[in-house]
Protein backbone atom coordinates (compact mmCIF):
# COMPACT_ATOMS: atom_id res chain seq x y z
CA UNK A 1 0.00 0.00 0.00
CA UNK A 2 3.08 2.40 0.81
CA UNK A 3 3.64 2.50 -3.30
CA UNK A 4 -0.16 3.26 -4.13
CA UNK A 5 0.15 5.87 -1.68
CA UNK A 6 3.00 7.21 -2.72
CA UNK A 7 1.45 7.21 -6.45
CA UNK A 8 -1.56 8.68 -4.81
CA UNK A 9 0.60 11.63 -3.44
CA UNK A 10 2.16 12.76 -6.59
CA UNK A 11 -0.85 12.91 -9.06
CA UNK A 12 -2.17 15.47 -6.31
CA UNK A 13 0.87 16.85 -6.20
CA UNK A 14 0.65 17.64 -9.77
CA UNK A 15 -3.21 18.58 -9.66
CA UNK A 16 -4.57 15.69 -11.86
CA UNK A 17 -7.41 15.23 -9.22
CA UNK A 18 -9.13 18.37 -10.55
CA UNK A 19 -8.30 17.90 -14.01
CA UNK A 20 -9.82 14.10 -13.53
CA UNK A 21 -12.99 15.06 -12.05
CA UNK A 22 -15.35 13.75 -14.19
CA UNK A 23 -13.97 10.72 -14.78
CA UNK A 24 -13.78 10.05 -10.99
CA UNK A 25 -17.18 10.80 -10.63
CA UNK A 26 -17.67 7.94 -13.19
CA UNK A 27 -16.23 5.45 -11.77
CA UNK A 28 -17.69 6.05 -7.86
CA UNK A 29 -21.20 6.44 -10.08
CA UNK A 30 -20.63 2.58 -11.12
CA UNK A 31 -19.18 1.36 -7.69
CA UNK A 32 -22.69 3.18 -6.23
CA UNK A 33 -24.91 1.61 -8.92
CA UNK A 34 -23.11 -2.29 -8.41
CA UNK A 35 -23.30 -2.00 -4.58
CA UNK A 36 -26.82 -1.03 -4.54
CA UNK A 37 -27.59 -3.46 -7.59
CA UNK A 38 -25.67 -6.72 -5.83
CA UNK A 39 -27.60 -5.49 -2.09
CA UNK A 40 -30.52 -3.12 -0.77
CA UNK A 41 -30.55 0.03 -1.94
CA UNK A 42 -30.72 1.32 1.73
CA UNK A 43 -27.24 2.25 2.87
CA UNK A 44 -28.27 1.59 6.40
CA UNK A 45 -28.45 -1.94 5.21
CA UNK A 46 -25.89 -2.34 2.55
CA UNK A 47 -22.27 -1.79 3.63
CA UNK A 48 -20.26 -1.58 0.00
CA UNK A 49 -22.99 1.04 -1.15
CA UNK A 50 -22.59 3.03 2.51
CA UNK A 51 -18.72 2.55 1.82
CA UNK A 52 -19.21 3.70 -1.62
CA UNK A 53 -21.45 6.84 -0.96
CA UNK A 54 -19.47 7.80 1.86
CA UNK A 55 -15.95 8.09 -0.94
CA UNK A 56 -18.19 9.87 -3.58
CA UNK A 57 -19.01 12.60 -0.91
CA UNK A 58 -15.67 13.03 0.09
CA UNK A 59 -14.42 13.83 -3.32
CA UNK A 60 -17.72 15.98 -3.50
CA UNK A 61 -19.62 14.59 -6.25
CA UNK A 62 -23.27 16.10 -6.49
CA UNK A 63 -26.13 14.23 -4.48
CA UNK A 64 -27.91 14.34 -7.77
CA UNK A 65 -25.28 12.03 -9.36
CA UNK A 66 -25.52 10.04 -6.52
CA UNK A 67 -29.45 9.27 -5.86
CA UNK A 68 -29.12 9.16 -10.33
CA UNK A 69 -26.63 6.13 -9.61
CA UNK A 70 -28.64 4.18 -6.84
CA UNK A 71 -31.93 4.62 -8.97
CA UNK A 72 -30.34 3.17 -12.28
CA UNK A 73 -29.75 0.47 -10.05
CA UNK A 74 -33.05 0.41 -8.42
CA UNK A 75 -34.71 0.96 -12.28
CA UNK A 76 -32.87 -1.90 -13.69
CA UNK A 77 -31.29 0.41 -15.85
CA UNK A 78 -27.56 -0.18 -15.45
CA UNK A 79 -25.20 -2.37 -17.35
CA UNK A 80 -24.67 -5.34 -16.10
CA UNK A 81 -20.54 -5.24 -14.66
CA UNK A 82 -18.43 -8.14 -13.58
CA UNK A 83 -15.68 -8.07 -10.87
CA UNK A 84 -12.57 -8.98 -12.45
CA UNK A 85 -9.04 -8.80 -10.88
CA UNK A 86 -5.75 -8.55 -13.34
CA UNK A 87 -2.63 -9.21 -11.87
CA UNK A 88 1.14 -9.37 -13.41
CA UNK A 89 4.11 -7.11 -13.50
CA UNK A 90 5.35 -4.12 -14.31
CA UNK A 91 8.85 -2.18 -15.13
CA UNK A 92 11.31 -2.81 -12.21
CA UNK A 93 9.56 -6.37 -11.02
CA UNK A 94 7.04 -4.15 -9.41
CA UNK A 95 4.03 -6.99 -8.84
CA UNK A 96 0.69 -4.94 -9.80
CA UNK A 97 -2.87 -5.50 -9.32
CA UNK A 98 -5.97 -4.11 -10.93
CA UNK A 99 -9.49 -4.12 -9.54
CA UNK A 100 -11.69 -3.52 -12.56
CA UNK A 101 -15.79 -2.91 -12.67
CA UNK A 102 -16.43 -3.72 -16.66
CA UNK A 103 -19.29 -4.77 -18.95
CA UNK A 104 -16.97 -6.02 -21.66
CA UNK A 105 -14.40 -8.74 -20.44
CA UNK A 106 -12.17 -8.59 -23.59
CA UNK A 107 -12.24 -4.73 -23.96
CA UNK A 108 -10.76 -4.81 -20.25
CA UNK A 109 -8.38 -7.35 -20.20
CA UNK A 110 -7.09 -6.54 -23.67
CA UNK A 111 -6.31 -2.66 -22.37
CA UNK A 112 -4.49 -3.72 -19.14
CA UNK A 113 -2.69 -5.92 -21.10
CA UNK A 114 -1.31 -3.75 -23.66
CA UNK A 115 -0.59 -1.58 -20.77
CA UNK A 116 1.56 -3.87 -19.04
CA UNK A 117 3.35 -4.90 -22.13
CA UNK A 118 3.61 -1.44 -23.25
CA UNK A 119 5.74 -0.62 -20.32
CA UNK A 120 7.69 -3.52 -20.23
CA UNK A 121 5.59 -5.64 -17.82
CA UNK A 122 3.09 -8.75 -18.57
CA UNK A 123 0.24 -9.86 -17.62
CA UNK A 124 -0.22 -12.90 -15.79
CA UNK A 125 -2.70 -15.32 -14.07
CA UNK A 126 -5.05 -15.01 -11.26
CA UNK A 127 -2.75 -15.65 -7.88
CA UNK A 128 -0.02 -14.74 -9.99
CA UNK A 129 1.23 -12.02 -7.48
CA UNK A 130 -1.50 -11.99 -4.98
CA UNK A 131 0.60 -14.05 -2.45
CA UNK A 132 2.92 -11.33 -2.64
CA UNK A 133 0.08 -9.27 -0.63
CA UNK A 134 -2.13 -9.61 2.19
CA UNK A 135 -6.05 -8.76 1.86
CA UNK A 136 -6.98 -6.31 4.95
CA UNK A 137 -9.85 -4.52 5.48
CA UNK A 138 -8.38 -0.33 5.28
CA UNK A 139 -10.32 2.66 7.23
CA UNK A 140 -9.03 5.85 6.34
CA UNK A 141 -9.46 8.94 8.20
CA UNK A 142 -7.95 12.45 7.97
CA UNK A 143 -4.90 13.48 10.10
CA UNK A 144 -6.95 16.10 11.81
CA UNK A 145 -9.73 14.47 13.50
CA UNK A 146 -7.91 12.94 16.12
CA UNK A 147 -3.98 12.78 17.79
CA UNK A 148 -1.91 9.18 17.29
CA UNK A 149 -2.36 7.87 20.48
CA UNK A 150 -6.71 8.64 20.30
CA UNK A 151 -6.54 7.19 16.83
CA UNK A 152 -4.51 4.16 18.00
CA UNK A 153 -6.68 3.51 21.07
CA UNK A 154 -9.75 3.66 19.27
CA UNK A 155 -8.68 1.15 16.74
CA UNK A 156 -7.77 -1.26 18.84
CA UNK A 157 -11.04 -1.27 20.78
CA UNK A 158 -12.41 -1.22 17.91
CA UNK A 159 -10.67 -4.66 16.55
CA UNK A 160 -8.27 -3.09 14.32
CA UNK A 161 -5.07 -5.03 14.09
CA UNK A 162 -2.84 -1.94 13.61
CA UNK A 163 -3.03 2.25 12.58
CA UNK A 164 -0.11 3.77 10.43
CA UNK A 165 -0.30 7.47 11.16
CA UNK A 166 1.48 9.80 8.58
CA UNK A 167 1.20 14.08 7.46
CA UNK A 168 -2.01 13.62 6.05
CA UNK A 169 -4.10 10.32 7.45
CA UNK A 170 -4.50 7.54 9.74
CA UNK A 171 -4.96 4.77 8.06
CA UNK A 172 -6.53 2.11 9.86
CA UNK A 173 -5.69 -2.02 9.30
CA UNK A 174 -7.79 -4.73 10.00
CA UNK A 175 -8.98 -8.40 9.50
CA UNK A 176 -11.24 -8.66 6.30
CA UNK A 177 -14.39 -10.06 8.14
CA UNK A 178 -13.68 -7.37 10.82
CA UNK A 179 -14.27 -4.48 8.50
CA UNK A 180 -17.67 -3.53 9.05
CA UNK A 181 -17.56 -3.39 12.74
CA UNK A 182 -14.26 -1.55 13.15
CA UNK A 183 -15.50 0.86 10.45
CA UNK A 184 -18.65 1.08 12.12
CA UNK A 185 -17.08 1.86 15.76
CA UNK A 186 -14.61 4.61 14.53
CA UNK A 187 -17.34 6.43 12.54
CA UNK A 188 -19.61 6.16 15.74
CA UNK A 189 -16.52 7.88 17.70
CA UNK A 190 -14.91 10.26 14.31
CA UNK A 191 -17.93 10.53 12.07
CA UNK A 192 -17.95 9.17 8.39
CA UNK A 193 -13.84 8.02 7.47
CA UNK A 194 -12.08 8.78 4.14
CA UNK A 195 -12.75 5.72 2.92
CA UNK A 196 -13.59 2.28 4.38
CA UNK A 197 -12.85 -1.21 1.73
CA UNK A 198 -10.85 -4.05 1.60
CA UNK A 199 -7.30 -3.29 -0.19
CA UNK A 200 -4.49 -5.35 -1.25
CA UNK A 201 -1.20 -4.72 0.97
CA UNK A 202 2.11 -5.32 0.25
CA UNK A 203 4.18 -7.56 2.27
CA UNK A 204 7.04 -6.28 1.29
CA UNK A 205 8.12 -3.19 -1.13
CA UNK A 206 10.77 -3.20 -4.15
CA UNK A 207 12.51 -0.01 -4.27
CA UNK A 208 12.43 1.73 -7.90
CA UNK A 209 14.58 4.34 -9.42
CA UNK A 210 15.58 6.14 -12.49
CA UNK A 211 13.80 4.98 -16.15
CA UNK A 212 12.44 2.11 -14.23
CA UNK A 213 10.17 4.74 -11.65
CA UNK A 214 9.38 6.52 -14.54
CA UNK A 215 7.82 3.92 -16.57
CA UNK A 216 6.22 2.36 -13.61
CA UNK A 217 4.05 5.87 -12.85
CA UNK A 218 3.56 6.04 -16.30
CA UNK A 219 1.96 2.35 -16.25
CA UNK A 220 -0.09 3.55 -13.18
CA UNK A 221 -1.36 6.69 -14.49
CA UNK A 222 -2.48 4.81 -17.89
CA UNK A 223 -4.46 1.96 -15.18
CA UNK A 224 -5.91 5.05 -13.21
CA UNK A 225 -6.98 6.63 -16.05
CA UNK A 226 -9.04 3.68 -17.41
CA UNK A 227 -12.72 3.99 -17.15
CA UNK A 228 -13.14 0.15 -16.28
CA UNK A 229 -10.51 0.15 -13.08
CA UNK A 230 -11.82 0.74 -9.74
CA UNK A 231 -8.42 0.22 -8.33
CA UNK A 232 -4.56 -0.69 -8.92
CA UNK A 233 -2.38 -1.86 -5.86
CA UNK A 234 1.96 -2.38 -6.74
CA UNK A 235 4.89 -3.30 -4.27
CA UNK A 236 6.74 -0.78 -4.51
CA UNK A 237 8.62 2.42 -3.36
CA UNK A 238 10.34 5.26 -4.23
CA UNK A 239 12.96 7.49 -2.19
CA UNK A 240 11.84 11.38 -1.69
CA UNK A 241 14.54 11.92 -4.22
CA UNK A 242 12.57 9.93 -6.81
CA UNK A 243 9.21 11.62 -5.77
CA UNK A 244 10.42 14.71 -5.81
CA UNK A 245 11.26 14.51 -9.31
CA UNK A 246 8.27 12.92 -10.45
CA UNK A 247 6.21 15.46 -9.06
CA UNK A 248 7.59 18.06 -10.80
Amino acid sequence: MAGHSQFKNIMHRKGRQDAQKSKLFGKLAREITVAAKLGTPDPAMNPRLRAAMVAARQENMPKDNIERAIKKAIGGESENYDEIRYEGYGPGGVAIIVEALTDNRNRTASDVRAALTKAGGNLGETNSVSFLFDRRGEVIYRREVSDVEGMFEAALEAGADDVESGDAEHVVTCAPDDLTAVRDALEKKFGPSESARLAWRPKSAIAVEGDAAQALFKLLETLEDSDDVQNVYANFEVSDDVMARLSA
